[in-house]
């Protein structure tokens, strides 16, 4: 992975969104692309239940794919690019090759440009999708437009009934479509789905290093997406060929690593790591809060999947048949468990980009100009965390972060 790919990506935390409204909160672009994939794994799930085939990872590639184009076209805005696509298709052509031409010299995995070109194409209209992709970009639609509806919620409150009156009748009207989906349907009336969503946004609101200044700032959230593509990328780079559940998984494992903060708040490393024991305790009065207040608003047939990630979130593991969960190494599960039907996840994976997601907030902001003695000691905690030559997951870590020194 390319140093220059992982800053690109990391612009996000800088996008700001509803720039001509009053807003309560920092309303940024990564933070959007967190919550529409959570979104998308609920109605996803929903749609799995009445039977519909999803393509999972058609929709994984998706979210980073078409962040890479919002942080490319982030100075024209949303309504003014569905007009150019509406009235100057041709135009619109032209304008998504010209993001394909900023990302090739970002991108040193060919097959992985070949997917972006692909995906350009198709949301773009030169080339047909499959069937099953077709339902999946429509469940990524429903899930962009929701995720701006919540944002338009939250922003409401504070801007005159003038600034927004045409704005929220036209999101409400861009929803009409996605009507016949059950997700979406409990979503707009507010049931259990939404009760969960509301908690997952907490993290929205939840800064990073919280204790010192740092620019830019991030949010929990949005750091879950973050680390969540960083092991999506770091996932091809193992040298591996992953099965489909098993890069589903550890794509979904990232989003999801930090659910439990949602009910217990961001308890910084260094007052984990205070006492010995005191990481253990952390974690089972986690496991019991999470029990008592995310579980029941969690559907029975996804409820078990979520758990799976985000119970020893950092360890590499399967699943066997009879539910039973294991603790593998990364050669084990590659010679005997990279199958679909043993539910791998590389959870160590998701501890390095998880590490990788921190130095890169802590440098950003140090290079920035915004610094303190909390984000210096941060980063050369990070820097030194990994011996040189110490593969994880195929991985060194080592030389990954030191791009940065």
């Amino acid at each position: 992975m390319k140093k220059e790919l992982a800053l690109k990506i990391f612009e996000a935390f800088s996008i700001e969104r509803w720039n001509d409204l009053v807003r309560p909160f920092s309303v940024v672009e990564m933070d959007k692309a967190a919550e529409k994939m959570v979104l998308a794994y609920i109605i996803g799930k929903f749609e799995e239940e009445k039977g519909e085939k999803i393509d999972w990872e058609w929709m994984i590639y998706a979210s980073l794919f078409d962040l890479l184009k919002k942080i490319a076209l982030c100075d024209i805005k949303s309504p003014v690019q569905r007009l150019i696509k509406e009235k100057y298709p041709k135009e619109y052509i032209r304008l998504n090759e010209w993001v394909l031409e900023q990302y090739r010299p970002l991108i040193d995995d060919n097959d992985l440009y070949s997917m972006f070109t692909l995906y350009i194409g198709k949301t773009s209209g030169s080339i047909p999708f499959t069937s099953i992709q077709e339902k999946t970009a429509r469940i990524l639609r429903a899930a962009h437009k929701f995720s701006t509806k919540r944002e338009l919620d939250m922003i409401s409150p504070v801007n005159e009934a003038e600034r927004i009156e045409n704005i929220c009748k036209e999101v409400n009207g861009d929803l009409q479509q996605f009507l016949d989906l059950r997700g979406m349907q409990l979503l707009l009336t507010k049931q259990k789905p939404f009760e969960f969503l509301m908690r997952i946004e907490q993290l929205r609101f939840q800064t990073r290093w919280n204790q010192t200044p740092r620019v830019p700032g991030t949010s929990v959230l949005g750091h879950c997406f973050f680390v969540a593509v960083i092991t999506l990328l770091l996932s091809r780079e193992s040298g591996i060929k992953m099965s489909s559940k098993r890069l589903f998984n550890n794509f979904f494992s990232g989003l999801f690593h930090d659910l439990p903060e949602s009910v217990t708040r961001d308890i910084i490393s260094p007052v984990k790591q205070a006492t010995d024991d005191l990481p253990a305790i952390v974690k089972k009065i986690e496991d019991h809060i999470v029990s008592e207040e995310l579980v029941p608003l969690m559907e029975d047939f996804y409820r078990d999947e979520l758990l799976y990630w985000t119970s020893d979130e950092f360890e590499n593991r399967i699943q066997l048949e009879n539910g039973k969960i294991e603790h593998k190494t990364f050669e084990e599960i590659n010679k005997f468990f990279n199958s679909d039907k043993f539910n791998p996840v590389d959870g160590k994976l998701v501890r390095v980009a998880d590490h990788f997601s921190a130095l890169m907030e802590a440098d950003q902001s140090i290079r920035y100009g915004i610094t303190s003695s909390h984000l210096r000691e941060g980063r050369l905690n990070l820097l030194n965390g990994y011996k040189q030559g110490n593969l994880i997951n195929g991985i060194d870590p080592w030389n990954l972060f030191h791009l940065f020194e």
